[in-house]
């Protein structure tokens, strides 16, 4: 764009630029957009490359400036609005923080060798309900036991467990 040319449009963008801007409203529906619009078309019209001489200053700068909103139309529809990036920044963390997860192997360790103390049916029972997620019934059918020894074991095993795992944490 020669010298002459840059100098046309942005004289012409500056003298019309309240017209200009109620026309572009119009055309997008959005005031702010087309005020940005608007700035952009003069920023870019300061570092176009040479070109031909233009016939309409009017037409030319509309057109660019309409490309240029639809260009921060589109920017916009790929990026998350204000108001639910703090929604997201709102909702809470569901992993642990480094503390809690200190808190968490330590819990295991201590239940680990708890287990470790439990009698070899018991501790084979409770791992195989509780790890296995086997029903009692299938766990009695594998170890050739009753139903209700199952039981009975079972629970000796979690009252074991949270009478230790409860005077640990004290």
């Amino acid at each position: 764009m020669t010298e002459d040319a840059r100098v046309a449009l942005t004289d012409y963008l500056t003298k019309h630029y309240a017209n200009l801007r109620r026309r572009l409203t119009r055309l997008l529906g959005n005031g702010d957009l087309a005020g940005d619009a608007l700035q952009d078309t003069w920023l870019r019209l300061q570092g176009q490359e040479d070109k031909d001489s233009i016939r309409s200053p009017a037409g030319y700068v509309v057109r660019m400036a309409v490309n240029i909103a639809v260009d921060i139309q589109r920017r916009q529809s790929r990026s998350v609005p204000f108001d639910e990036v703090s929604a997201l920044m709102e909702q809470a963390d569901p992993a642990p923080n480094p503390a809690q997860a200190v808190e968490i192997r330590s819990d295991l360790e201590t239940l680990l060798k708890l287990m470790e103390r439990l009698p070899e049916r018991r501790r084979k029972i409770l791992m195989l309900v509780r790890l296995e997620h086997l029903q009692q019934k299938e766990v009695a059918e594998r170890l050739g036991i009753s139903k209700s020894i199952v039981e009975h074991e079972l629970r000796r095993a979690h009252d074991f467990l949270d009478v230790h795992m409860n005077n640990d944490k004290k």
